[in-house]
């Protein structure tokens, strides 16, 4: 299932993707908010660190991530999701065959946007813990499970949130 009005943000932690979809939401956008925070937050509240089992953590967030999926399968207008079913998949051969499956049959549309890793913007906080070289790795590790899976990353160019808006939505409504 293709559904090219299926924009996602996804990349490195910390290089403004959830900046970007509040100012598209607030443009009057349609957008779909970040599972992984939301999991990890969720689950600290409850004293729990959720990644401390990768897997139990991958699991849960694909879980959810294919329901925003399906939750959105009848819009016609663009569809911007903070993150999605590749943020899931570790790409190591361990990934959950149901998981894997969902991933290559949901598809967005082919131009993913990965804002590059951006040292200025980043900044740690209690969900966000790894440092500025960790999620450099956590991007490349990204790109390549979006390349593996036929997409094409498409890196958004550094600038103000309304710059980053502008070149979105002329990608979106080409």
């Amino acid at each position: 299932m293709q559904k090219p009005n299926f924009f996602l943000f996804t990349g490195a932690p910390g290089v403004g993707k959830t900046t970007l979809i509040a100012a598209l939401r607030a443009a009057g956008e349609l957008c779909v908010d970040e599972t992984h925070r939301a999991v990890i937050r969720e689950h600290a509240a409850r004293g729990v660190d959720i990644r401390a089992d990768q897997g139990a953590y991958r699991e849960l967030c694909g879980r959810i991530d294919l329901a925003k999926y399906d939750a959105h399968l009848g819009e016609a207008r663009p569809v911007f999701f903070d993150r999605g079913l590749p943020d899931s998949l570790a790409g190591d051969g361990l990934d959950p065959p149901w998981l894997a499956q969902a991933a290559r049959s949901r598809r967005y549309n082919t131009c993913v946007l990965t804002p590059p890793p951006w040292a200025e913007i980043y900044v740690q906080d209690a969900e966000r813990t790894q440092d500025f070289d960790e999620a450099a790795r956590v991007h490349a590790r990204i790109r390549r499970n979006l390349t593996r899976l036929g997409y094409r990353p498409i890196d958004l160019p550094k600038g103000t949130v309304a710059e980053r808006v502008a070149f979105v939505l002329d990608l979106a409504l080409r």
